[in-house]
């Protein structure tokens, strides 16, 4: 039964995405505009753009600034949210900080920081992890004062030390947080460093999408934007996924 659901959740997905092409196709054909290329004519400026080595080279890029920006934020925001949830004195401290942070546009902030660190790759770096960093804190920080004391008191008696501890008991609680974080992260912050390197960077995605739109070439806009977006949906399905199927073994 189980495998049919699969095969059947699978169908559908090809199904829509093949609704999808097919909306854009009749629609490409009846507009017959430079504003929309038929998914054919995407299809062969994606190619040329890899195979010339272009699109790979700023996809690169970009992948590697998201990685970088990526796990910054997730390791800072983890440690700080966890202390902010079982430390009521510094959440008190530090909540309006974070409303403030949480509620600054993320244009101001790149803007601020390429002006007070320079047109670097650390200022657009920093840009990105700033605007990150509070949608961590805020999400684990609700992980934290969610731990179950119950658990907590019954590791202490049992005389668990610190790690066991954290892997045994804390962690499998605080995962669902975890990856929300993550999952919210992926999505949002590509699009913040898109924004970086369209404002301060020679290369990357943003960059190129920049370059497209002064030469209106929809096609290398869409073609570019497709690539990065298969790459992102290709990480949530060989990694995510199955790291979250694998941590949450232990639930019924």
């Amino acid at each position: 039964m189980r495998s049919d659901g699969s095969f059947r959740e699978k169908l559908l997905a090809i199904s829509s995405i093949a609704a999808l092409l097919a909306i854009w196709q009749i629609s490409a054909l009846a507009l017959q505009s430079p504003t929309l290329p038929s998914p054919a004519r995407v299809a062969v400026v994606f190619w040329q753009a890899t195979l010339s080595g272009e699109l790979p080279y700023h996809l690169g890029i970009t992948l590697l600034r998201l990685i970088g920006s990526f796990s910054l934020a997730m390791l800072l925001g983890c440690a700080i949210g966890i202390a902010l949830g079982k430390n009521k004195t510094l959440n008190a401290f530090f909540d309006n900080w974070l409303v403030i942070f949480l509620n600054i546009p993320a244009l101001v902030t790149i803007i601020l920081c390429y002006v007070w660190f320079g047109l670097v790759e650390s200022a657009a770096i920093l840009a990105v992890v700033i605007n990150k960093l509070p949608n961590v804190v805020v999400t684990l920080r609700e992980g934290a004062r969610a731990l179950d004391k119950d658990l907590l008191e019954m590791a202490q008696v049992y005389r668990f030390g610190k790690r066991k501890t954290f892997v045994h008991v804390i962690w499998p609680q605080l995962h669902p947080f975890v990856m929300a974080a993550t999952r919210s992260g992926l999505a949002l912050i590509w699009k913040i460093i898109l924004v970086v390197e369209l404002l301060g960077r020679s290369n990357g995605m943003g960059y190129q999408l920049h370059l497209f739109f002064q030469l209106f070439d929809v096609a290398s806009l869409l073609a570019y934007s497709i690539a990065f977006v298969a790459v992102i949906q290709a990480i949530e399905v060989a990694v995510l996924k199955p790291l979250e199927r694998k941590t949450q073994r232990w639930r019924r």
